[in-house]
């Protein structure tokens, strides 16, 4: 380990890490459109099932990013600007989050089923409390329902800085391992209490919150450290966290129908959280020379990314079958999902350059701790 001390803190591996955990939620949501046989093809099943776990590696980054920054700005100035850090996240989380879902909204009425059609499920979402609403009533469309984990960021978030400036590394450090015990807890109650189908699991804010706390941890572990590994211990670190994802599978601990009992339950969300680290720490400390700048940029990208994607594989999949049916049977699945990832892409690059990217301007009068690369670019997410 070598100890950093920077006005400006970037690492653009960790752009990399978020479009590796946008590329795992890609090929879940994509066995929506195209299904795959368990028998016939095994590996890309496992890792297409296992890819709804990307999710919790979005949870850990985050959470990891910003207990880093605001570490250092109680360090470098004394306190936390409560104030200044909502409005940041306010600033980066809700315009694309609100454009995107009351557009859903709008364009439920031209084409049914895109979007959400009830006033309750607009007024959950409006309030970030979406992923309750699911764990109530179940899915609501694909093109929307990927905005639950949204609800959960901010729901974490409202305390977050609230603690740190009033009870420090230590606040944070307790709360976090009470907020872990209660994850488990949680995960034991819905192992005892089995349901036919979805049980709500996937989408409760105490389940996931011990992904934010495995990062909160992590950033109060390292101290602004970062991990020297040599490449094949890093590599090695990403083959073992496929197989803590490829057990947690074959316990039974999956996104959807679990069906684990409350030793399996326990074991299988702990697998999926050392998972999940393991990617972390894996990629942290990556020389930002290796990093391809387009790499960086598709994970500068990804809230975007993410954000898009179930819609245009909606628009491709779905509403795309007569153009599909003139492709040969045997390149259907894979010219379409290739025309999905161009296109989102392609939307999410023109939604940071000329949607996003007047807010994170203004973002930056609230920053004290600088989040740029190299070129001076504005990066996404914290």
């Amino acid at each position: 380990m070598k100890g950093i001390a920077l006005n400006r803190y970037y690492r653009p591996e960790l752009d990399a890490l978020r479009f590796f955990a946008f590329l795992c939620v890609f090929s879940f949501h994509r066995m929506d459109y195209v299904p795959l046989d368990a028998a016939r093809d095994p590996w890309l099943f496992r890792f297409s099932t296992a890819g709804a776990f990307g999710v919790p590696v979005f949870f850990l980054l985050s959470a990891f990013l910003i207990t880093e920054l605001l570490m250092r700005e109680r360090e470098a100035t004394g306190k936390v600007h409560v104030k200044a850090f909502y409005a940041r996240r306010i600033l980066r989380i809700w315009p694309l989050y609100f454009a995107a879902f009351f557009g859903l909204a709008a364009l439920n009425h031209f084409l049914p089923g895109v979007g959400p059609s009830t006033h309750s499920s607009w007024l959950a979402f409006s309030f970030f409390s979406g992923n309750w609403y699911i764990l109530r009533h179940g899915w609501i469309a694909g093109p929307v329902d990927p905005l639950w984990s949204i609800s959960v960021e901010e729901q974490f978030y409202i305390c977050i800085p609230l603690v740190i400036a009033f009870a420090g590394r230590r606040g944070i450090r307790i709360l976090s391992y009470i907020l872990l015990a209660v994850a488990y807890l949680a995960i034991a109650h819905y192992a005892l209490h089995p349901v036919a189908g979805d049980n709500g699991e996937w989408t409760d804010s105490f389940v996931h919150f011990q992904f934010f706390c495995a990062g909160t941890l992590l950033a109060l572990g390292l101290r602004g450290r970062l991990p020297r590994l040599p490449a094949p211990v890093r590599l090695l670190g990403f083959a073992l966290g496929f197989a803590c994802w490829f057990a947690c599978l074959r316990l039974g601990v999956r996104s959807w129908e679990p069906q684990a009992g409350v030793g399996a339950s326990l074991a299988g969300w702990a697998l999926m959280l050392l998972g999940a680290a393991l990617f972390f720490v894996s990629t942290l400390g990556v020389p930002g020379s290796y990093v391809p700048r387009w790499l960086a940029y598709l994970g500068r990208i990804s809230y975007g990314l993410y954000v898009y994607h179930s819609l245009v594989l909606y628009l491709v999949f779905e509403k795309g079958g007569a153009w599909l049916a003139r492709i040969p049977q045997s390149l259907r699945a894979s010219v379409g999902t290739t025309v999905v990832l161009a296109a989102t892409v392609l939307v999410a690059h023109l939604s940071y350059r000329y949607f996003e990217r007047p807010f994170l301007r203004l973002k930056e009068r609230f920053t004290l701790i600088g989040t740029r690369d190299a070129a001076g670019t504005q990066t996404a997410g914290v």
